[in-house]
């Protein structure tokens, strides 16, 4: 997976409408793997289902279900073993047999609380699904265990069929984002506007939308073999972003007055111009791969960051450090430096992502 490579429409379309292919997919693989189960006449073929909708249900992209299926087959080998010994102890002493669950039981609830607390969770489902077979009867047991991870060997196999990444997703809603940062600060700074849009419900709607993105890191990180604190960077840019534009049009319609001068400075507007341009790159960049987009951005900023220190110097000049228009250009310049950071982890991204 590389950040140099354009989302075709097919994948545009796909991911804009990724829940409706997410339930056709386990719709699908539930029908084939019933067919299967009747076809084989496979004993305990309810457990094959059930582990099916279990791995694949919760999480639909690669990086995730891989993971799920591999612990899930971890969990369960080992939560069937603990079943057997425990059928195996109950022909001897019920007490031994419940003093041998609760060892095991104990030592889930411990693991439950750690790194792999998924694995865990299944010794112990496991562990109840195989002791209900009944006292020694392991053919039963046996079934049942080779039934979960037979279950989970086909959503592997399922989901590896055009599989959904995270990465592809993760880059579509970060374009939108900055789409969106870009169009609430081309309204914000029109020239055009003469009262101060309206427009806090769409920051607090964006803000949810990037904070929503954190839930894919995890994914994406796996799935590209990028650390995660990249990833997590650019999460908090993304956010800080956001902020720095409320604050942002707070200064720039502070009053009327400095309005008035931000409003007829040529060099203020041109940098307005040169930052709305750099958000727009760094969507493109998001969205279709392009390393000329990377080129622009950095000489722009540093357009941008020039004509900002030479209007602060002014206003330091005139006196005006306590107006809203030195709060106006402080707060440009750390937008402007936000976004040339954006830039140097998005060509980290291209760097070292790989198909």
């Amino acid at each position: 997976m590389r950040l140099d490579r354009k989302i075709s429409s097919f994948e545009q379309l796909i991911y804009r409408n990724y829940r409706i292919v997410h339930g056709v997919r386990i719709g699908l693989a539930f029908i084939l793997t019933f067919l299967l189960i009747r076809l084989l006449a496979v004993p305990e073929g309810t457990w094959p289902l059930i582990t099916l909708v279990v791995v694949m249900g919760p999480i639909s992209f690669w990086g995730n279900v891989l993971q799920r299926a591999l612990e899930r087959i971890a969990g369960t080998v080992f939560g069937a073993a603990s079943g057997l010994i425990a059928l195996y102890l109950e022909l001897y002493s019920l007490p031994v047999m419940l003093a041998w669950c609760g060892v095991v039981m104990f030592v889930c609830g411990y693991l439950t609380l750690g790194k792999r607390p998924y694995m865990a969770l299944l010794i112990g489902i496991t562990l109840a699904v195989v002791c209900g077979a009944g006292a020694g009867d392991m053919t039963v047991a046996l079934w049942r265990s080779g039934d979960v991870i037979f279950g989970s060997l086909l959503a592997l196999l399922f989901t590896s069929i055009y599989p959904q990444r995270a990465y592809v997703l993760w880059r579509m809603k970060m374009a939108d984002c900055l789409e969106t940062v870009g169009k609430i600060y081309g309204a914000y700074l029109s020239p055009n506007m003469i009262e101060r849009p309206r427009l806090e419900p769409r920051l607090k709607n964006l803000l949810g939308d990037v904070v929503k993105l954190r839930a894919l890191i995890a994914p994406v990180s796996k799935e590209t073999h990028i650390a995660k604190p990249v990833f997590e960077a650019v999460q908090t840019l993304s956010r800080n972003l956001v902020c720095t534009l409320e604050l942002l049009a707070d200064a720039y319609w502070a009053s009327r007055e400095t309005h008035f001068i931000m409003l007829n400075a040529k060099t203020l507007r041109s940098s307005q111009v040169l930052t709305q341009r750099a958000i727009e790159s760094l969507a493109n960049i998001m969205r279709d791969g392009e390393a000329l987009h990377a080129q622009a951005i950095a000489g722009e900023l540093s357009e941008i960051s020039a004509e900002l220190k030479a209007l602060m110097q002014e206003a330091s000049a005139a006196r005006l450090s306590e107006a809203p228009i030195y709060g106006y250009v402080w707060l440009s310049m750390e937008l402007a430096q936000q976004l040339e950071e954006l830039g140097d982890l998005l060509k980290v991204c291209t760097a070292n992502g790989r198909e």
